[in-house]
């Protein structure tokens, strides 16, 4: 994840930071956006549904109609797909299933103004991305099951063996509601958005379809956010960079038909889903489960999609873009 630092800490000067809510239809804002779209079967792990039906990540885009900007911001993001994970249990984001009895530590947080306060429920031997001893993002992504809440943090570091936490910044997901973190917070994700929901699954992948979109990340973005996404991390007014939670879908037109296996199930969510647009990175890097499940993936299954260009994608039309005022 890459942050500045000015932006974050001029964020009172962002458009309201009343909490938003999602309308009865998330993409009713763009009255033409909900054209044939009908959600699909929900998500569920841990025994939680992952959010409503009608939130934005579980509903098909596939009719949605193209953003006017779509092909000049396919123009400005050149590379091909790349999947930030695999059967390295390092390589990739993994997250930890607890119980509702979970016991919860203290957690002090950097970006203390934007991030929902602890205690959290961490398991002392919760992993952690890249592993305990990594230096990248370290994001801990904690399930906390029959409540179904999710916590989330970015730059994780457990004090005393996991007695208490210091992390960047923090997130709380009451699974069961549509309501977003308010305007111009950030979360574990530069683009306020949750992670969990948006990773690729073993599960999912093994029984055959990806009921959600999928999160995506590119070098250089602009200053401005799309609902879902409530924070941006730039500092460019270049309107043909992606804003965070901009949404990007597999053109119909495009054949997937020699992608088999596992691949063949991104591709077909990628074209019913899509990915927003969450945090700055590699372009066309997207993500999926690591950590101890990640055996489960076929490295030379998920290298197909590393073949597919950027220009296989479209950017559909979701909502406007929000900035500072």
């Amino acid at each position: 994840m890459q942050r500045n630092l000015s932006l974050i800490l001029s964020l009172a000067v962002l458009v309201s930071c009343a909490r938003a809510s999602l309308p009865a239809t998330p993409f009713s804002a763009e009255p033409n956006a909900s054209a044939g779209a009908e959600p699909a079967k929900v998500p569920v792990v841990g025994g939680c549904q992952i959010f409503p039906a009608n939130n934005w990540w579980n509903t098909d885009i596939s009719n949605y109609p193209l953003d006017p900007l779509s092909s000049q911001y396919i123009a400005a993001l050149p590379g091909n797909l790349h999947p930030d994970f695999g059967h390295n249990p390092d390589y990739g984001i993994p997250f930890n299933i607890v119980p509702a009895t979970q016991k919860k530590v203290p957690v002090s947080f950097g970006y203390a103004s934007q991030s929902n306060p602890g205690p959290y429920p961490i398991p002392p031997d919760a992993q952690i991305e890249g592993g305990r001893h990594s230096t990248g993002d370290r994001h801990v992504l904690v399930l906390q099951q029959t409540v179904c809440k999710l916590y989330e943090m970015w730059a994780a570091y457990p004090i005393h063996g996991g007695k208490r936490w210091r992390a960047g910044s923090g997130a709380i997901f009451h699974l069961d509601s549509n309501k977003l973190r308010p305007n111009g917070w950030t979360s574990a994700d530069a683009a306020g958005l949750p992670i969990l929901p948006a990773l690729v699954k073993c599960d999912e992948v093994k029984a055959g379809a990806i009921n959600h979109a999928l999160r995506v990340t590119f070098q250089e973005t602009q200053a401005g956010y799309i609902h879902p996404a409530t924070h941006f991390a730039s500092d460019s007014r270049a309107r043909y960079l992606p804003p965070m939670g901009l949404r990007f879908r597999m053109k119909a037109s495009y054949d997937i038909s020699h992608i088999t296996g596992q691949a063949h199930v991104v591709a077909v969510a990628m074209k019913k889903y899509g990915m927003f647009v969450a945090d700055n990175g590699t372009n066309w890097y997207f993500q999926g489960q690591g950590g101890k499940q990640a055996s489960c993936w076929n490295n030379n299954d998920l290298d197909q999609l590393k073949n597919v260009p950027g220009t296989a994608f479209e950017v559909v039309k979701t909502g406007r873009i929000l900035r500072k005022t």
